[in-house]
């Protein structure tokens, strides 16, 4: 909901080239919550705004304000002043930025923009999307081993500034290794001891990870250490930057969603749902609901080649009960075998393991439903003995789809894919196909014995 309560005093200080009173109104709150009041404002009213605050506020509010204002901003404003803001701008964001915005303007932008940072912008563009490269910042807190902690204290109120977080110091050698990492904690516990060396207190043992790791791997190692911020390397262990917690949240918010579009048989999209045209987003649901059908046709085809045994029109009654018994099994398992994959409490090399695990649940889960099915069964078949085909298929079913919805996605993971595209649409088609087979070949058998 669009906060209106500043919009009109805004309004009138643009109108009135009130710098001052912009000014003030920038710096007043805290920064998230000035570009919540600027929200109703146009995109060249929101810049207006902003080019009255100083520099260091200015950055801060824009980073605040929605990705299409931004990149509206940086795409309409005047070059000079737009290469001002993205050198002030977190390299990990300006580079994630940089990639929504017209090219055009990136190539007009970039030789405005300062050498050293515009050299940082070009090396961090170079890693792939998705990989530790593309999401660090190269604004890292470093210290030579040498120094003392006196001296490291100095030198760090003067990098401060610059930095995005200083509770980790990272200790390098002359051509920028990393040796190990002292914390502002330890630095300011030392102060009675200020001639203690570096070299005496950081912590050699570090986990780090390399620029071109995925992104999912780097998030689940801060998550597993609890980490606020983890070390980027090179192949030669060159200090390139640090990913922080707040990028991790980032990645992993991402990577859920993503998963949570697979899981409903949808392509990722790759803007809001509102901002992506519907043609796009009908293509993108278009794919997965081809090879459901798929399925479905198949499952039709299956039912045909038992029209025989389908004479029998009890057995219709009861055919989606055994189908979505076997669906919702095999649901179930996938669900629960993505989520242990993904927070690594299983691996593919356990698969006999968890399928031994979803026989004996299969059973105990399959046994339940079946006297469910056969008390049924015995008011509406035909005879007693007729109704035995559905507790027995009952049982086959949701045995088959417990273990099926668990060994796909291990297959999955195994072959480097993500198990998350091993969708609950998908399992539920492949156990319906397989529920339609034992039921009719379970009918078949016993409604032929019995005769």
């Amino acid at each position: 909901m669009i906060n209106t309560l500043y919009l009109p005093e805004l309004r009138e200080m643009l109108a009135a080239d009130d710098v001052a009173g912009l000014r003030e109104f920038c710096s007043a709150l805290h920064a998230g919550r000035t570009a919540d009041f600027m929200e109703g404002l146009t995109h060249s009213e929101a810049w207006a705004v902003l080019r009255a605050a100083d520099r260091p506020t200015r950055v801060e509010i824009f980073g605040f304000l929605d990705e299409d204002a931004q990149v509206e901003i940086l795409e309409t404003g005047d070059p000079a002043e737009i290469a001002e803001l993205i050198a002030d701008m977190p390299p990990d964001d300006r580079v994630d930025l940089l990639n929504e915005v017209n090219p055009q303007v990136v190539e007009t932008v970039l030789p405005l923009i300062p050498t050293e940072e515009r050299r940082d912008i070009l090396r961090l563009r170079a890693y792939p999307e998705g990989t530790a490269g593309s999401v660090m910042t190269t604004e890292v807190a470093r210290l030579p081993e040498t120094l003392t902690v006196r001296a490291a204290l100095e030198e760090i109120s003067r990098q401060s500034q610059d930095l995005e977080t200083i509770y980790y110091i990272y200790i390098v050698d002359s051509e920028n290794h990393l040796r190990g990492l002292v914390s502002a904690r330890q630095l300011v516990t030392h102060l009675g001891k200020p001639e203690t060396l570096l070299s005496d207190l950081m912590k050699r043992d570090l986990v780090t990870v390399e620029a071109i790791d995925d992104q999912e791997t780097v998030a689940e190692k801060v998550a597993d250490f609890d980490f606020l911020a983890i070390p980027v390397v090179d192949a030669e262990q060159h200090l390139v930057g640090i990913i922080t917690h707040d990028d991790v949240i980032d990645v992993l918010q991402e990577e859920a969603t993503e998963d949570a579009y697979l899981a409903g048989a949808v392509e990722p999209l790759e803007e809001s749902y509102m901002d992506t045209p519907l043609f796009h987003l009908t293509r993108l649901r278009a794919g997965w609901l081809t090879v459901l059908f798929g399925f479905a046709l198949l499952t039709a085809l299956a039912l045909e080649s038992y029209r025989d045994a389908l004479e029998a029109v009890w057995l219709v009654w009861f055919l989606p009960l055994v189908i979505s018994s076997g669906g919702n099994t095999g649901s179930q398992s996938v669900t629960l075998i993505i989520r242990a994959l993904t927070t690594k409490e299983i691996t593919p090399e356990d698969w006999l393991a968890v399928v031994w695990r979803e026989l004996l649940m299969g059973i105990f889960l399959g046994a339940f439903l079946a006297a469910i099915g056969y008390a049924a069964g015995y008011f509406l078949a035909p005879s007693p003995a007729d109704a035995l085909v559905i507790p027995i298929t009952l049982m086959l079913v949701v045995i088959c789809g417990a273990i099926l919805g668990a060994l796909l996605p291990l297959m999955f993971q195994r072959m480097g894919l993500d198990p998350a595209l091993m969708s609950t649409p998908f399992v539920a088609g492949i156990v319906d196909i397989v529920g339609i087979l034992l039921y009719m070949n379970v009918a078949i058998y016993l409604l032929d014995s019995v005769q």
